[in-house]
């Protein structure tokens, strides 16, 4: 841990990922676009002071702004460049050698009698090799140059931002001969001198002009793709002006994906109230089991001195007490909050960009399916979609899930599509579960509505306070418990149509069928309706769940993009329970479900419908296209996967073990990759172990998984304690959690009033 100032590894270090991908050591980079660098540099006047490599970056730089630029104008003269809709100015200074003109020029900023820039972006060096043939006098012309310029520069800095530019090397072999004696030699020798003087410089002063030396870096790579030898190649310009654009813009900006430069955020209130109740917790806890240490020692069995014999003591193992337990759960939950915080938010851990290749996705995902078969059991029951096969279903989902988002597939429109049918079918399963459970049980009760949504929330709402992060941040989370209110909402309305219910009646069947459909008709209108979507959702306190970024177009977006298979779900549960109930199908072990005829046509028209729909998701060349028609064809791969995984009787009677573990906890897998996991929200790799790719995920990984098997059962433990069954006692928990919230958004009122 070399301290927080990641701007010196991003001007210093780094490696390429593939060809073109730069990775800064130990942070990430952000790729801005024209909007945010206009937004980011507005009413700033920028200078590249140089020869034609600084020409070449000025003109890189000046395209992040508008990339309708062409390179035209004087070579060997200045170029100015305005945008003036964001009252932006940049301009390039031709001074190819440091000397005398170079001094006056920077001089001149200095007394006061011309407008110092913003930021000022300087370098030269090959064309004093040139001029004088390499000769040694000119080297010790430089160092007295440079000398003279560096307490200007230095005095600049306290006001702007100076970066001094170190010479690229140079691909000896493709150099004119005129240019022959610019060699890397020489080169190393310009660049040491620089740095000595600039570093000597500003040793005994806070202000300091930045060293930008990673362009030799990148150019160690690329300078053989070089069309002379001596200017770098577009992409590798275009990357050193990100790298500037990253150590300028980033601690104003604050983009998520671009912790390079960024400083750790101010704790908010509710987060240090939430530090307090967590540090209140462990120490609680630590009193409490201190007691009941020195009670059980008093109760320890001794020895009767009368009748040699030994007595049992009066109290046996103490029994845990429900403020002991709750104390228990807050405590380790506190110290897992403190790993997330310091994993995500404190600049402690690096952080690195994902980089996509066929192997880093494709390779995990055959070693997990060769797990996962490994670990083949028996199920318990052969029912369709018993227990341990919907665990099964949701861990390997999971786990993929889990592979594209650290390998960052989502670039890959292929995999993309089939990975968003794997959340569909975490929603299907939501409507499949919650409908069989309501139609079956017929228990509408408040216990069973509350049990659900605190497993659901429990941990989302944890981490918007400890992460300070909105609520629709987690957007899968707000989803299932949307879906799950809306199924309650339409099974729980008058009339209450269960399977005992229809059982006596058949009419009852239709009534459902006409619930179902209105159902589908409200979710029609309300994806094709955006402002009266966002008119639901906008009203006070819903807004503060499900904005994000100041809007809830994101919500919106998010329930557009799944929206019916939640209702496909609830009316397969429907018609399997009524062939189920009219013996219609045959679940014993080893037996087919349907008849051999049946079930080979099924299987038939299933393996060509799941192979159809892949193909055409493979085939994809749009996403917004593929996208709009995902809603609509999704379920065709989803049921062809039931009835190849349920058709046959002996696939039907096993499952994998390991797959199954993994499902009980996906949920937390889901949540907690956001930031134990992945960094900086997803967007990027926590990196605990610089330098070692694979032993990195390995660590990381064992971390991830042992944390969120243990929220888990800290979620388990504490819905029974805030859940209970007695309907007083659950209504006197639920105006405490209601006054808890009443507090929450008023904290969080106060928090945005003041940012504001």
């Amino acid at each position: 841990f070399k301290g927080d100032d990641s701007c010196e590894y991003l001007l210093s270090s780094g490696r390429f990922l593939g060809e073109k991908v730069w990775q800064p050591h130990s942070c990430m980079m952000h790729k801005y676009k024209s909007s945010e660098a206009k937004n980011c540099l507005v009413d700033k006047h920028i200078v590249f002071l140089g020869d034609s490599r600084i020409r070449q970056l000025f003109y890189s730089f000046i395209k992040i702004i508008n990339p309708q630029v062409k390179e035209e104008g004087n070579k060997h003269g200045n170029i100015p460049f305005e945008d003036k809709s964001a009252s932006i100015k940049v301009d390039f200074l031709w001074y190819p050698e440091v000397n005398g003109s170079m001094r006056q020029r920077i001089k001149s900023w200095t007394e006061g009698s011309v407008a110092k820039p913003h930021i000022i972006v300087a370098g030269a060096a090959t064309w004093s090799i040139k001029i004088h043939n390499g000769s040694n006098e000119a080297l010790t012309q430089y160092k007295i140059n440079i000398t003279a310029i560096a307490p200007l520069l230095e005095k600049l800095a306290k006001s702007s931002d100076v970066y001094w530019v170190l010479q690229d090397p140079v691909y000896e072999d493709m150099l004119s001969e005129s240019r022959k004696m610019i060699t890397n030699e020489k080169i190393d020798a310009y660049n040491e001198a620089a740095v000595r003087i600039l570093n000597s410089s500003s040793r005994n002063s806070k202000a300091k002009v930045k060293v930008f030396s990673v362009s030799k870096l990148i150019a160690q790579e690329t300078i053989m793709k070089s069309s002379d030898g001596l200017h770098l190649p577009e992409s590798s310009r275009d990357t050193n002006a990100m790298i500037l654009m990253n150590v300028y813009c980033n601690k104003i900006m604050k983009p998520i994906d671009g912790s390079c430069c960024q400083p750790q955020p101010p704790l908010t209130l509710i987060q240090k109230l939430a530090f307090c109740f967590f540090t209140l917790s462990i120490i609680g806890y630590l009193i409490i089991s201190l007691i009941h240490r020195n009670n059980y020692r008093k109760n320890k069995s001794c020895t009767d001195l009368e009748m040699g014999e030994e007595k049992k003591p009066a109290i046996n193992t103490p029994n845990v007490s429900t403020l002991e337990m709750l104390l228990h759960s807050f405590c380790k939950l506190g110290l897992i909050m403190t790993y997330f915080y310091l994993c995500d938010r404190a600049n402690l851990f690096m952080k690195e960009n994902k980089f996509y290749t066929h192997s880093s996705f494709f390779i995990p995902i055959v070693y997990i399916l060769v797990l996962g078969v490994f670990y083949t059991e028996n199920t318990k029951e052969t029912k369709v979609l018993n227990r341990e096969q919907t665990d099964e279903w949701k861990g390997w989902m999971q786990l993929v899930i889990l592979i594209y988002h650290i390998s960052g597939a989502s670039t890959f429109l292929p995999v993309y599509m089939h990975i968003r049918v794997l959340v569909a079918a975490y929603l299907f399963q939501t409507g499949y579960g919650h409908f069989s459970y309501f139609w079956i049980k017929g228990d509408f009760g408040v216990y069973r509505v509350c049990q659900v949504l605190f497993r659901l929330n429990f941990l989302v709402v944890v981490l918007c306070i400890v992460m300070d992060r909105p609520y629709q941040f987690y957007y899968f989370v707000p989803l299932v418990t949307v879906w799950f209110m809306i199924i309650y909402a339409t099974l729980a309305t008058w009339p209450q149509i269960v399977q005992k219910k229809a059982n006596g009646n058949c009419l009852w069947h239709f009534g459902l069928l006409l619930k179902l459909i209105c159902l589908l008709a409200c979710i029609y209108f309300l994806s094709y309706s955006q402002g009266a979507f966002e008119k639901v959702f906008s009203f006070w306190p819903l807004s503060k769940c499900f904005e994000l970024n100041g809007n809830v177009y994101e919500w919106w977006f998010r329930w557009k993009l799944d929206r019916y298979v939640v209702f496909h779900g609830m009316l397969f549960a429907f018609i399997y329970l009524a062939l189920q109930k009219r013996q219609m199908i045959s679940e014993g072990k080893g037996d087919a479900l349907f008849s051999n005829r049946v079930s080979n046509v099924l299987l038939f028209i299933s393996i060509v419908s799941f192979m159809t729909y892949s193909i055409w998701a493979s085939s994809c060349k749009n996403k917004t296209e593929c996208n709009e028609l995902h809603p609509s064809v999704s379920v065709v791969q989803i049921l062809a996967f039931i009835l190849i995984r349920n058709i046959p009787g002996y696939v039907r009677s096993v499952y994998s073990s390991f797959f199954a573990w993994f499902g009980k906890i996906s949920l937390e897998l889901f949540i907690c990759q956001y930031h134990i996991w992945l960094a900086a929200d997803t967007k990027g790799i926590l990196v605990l172990i610089p330098g070692y790719p694979m032993f990195n995920v390995i660590v990381s990984t064992f971390i991830f998984v042992c944390v969120a098997h243990e929220i888990s059962q800290i979620t388990n433990d504490l819905a029974q304690i805030m859940v209970p069954k007695d309907n007083s006692t659950l209504l006197k928990r639920l105006l405490c959690i209601a006054g808890f919230f009443f507090g929450l958004l008023l904290f969080s009122a106060m928090q945005d009033q003041s940012r504001h």
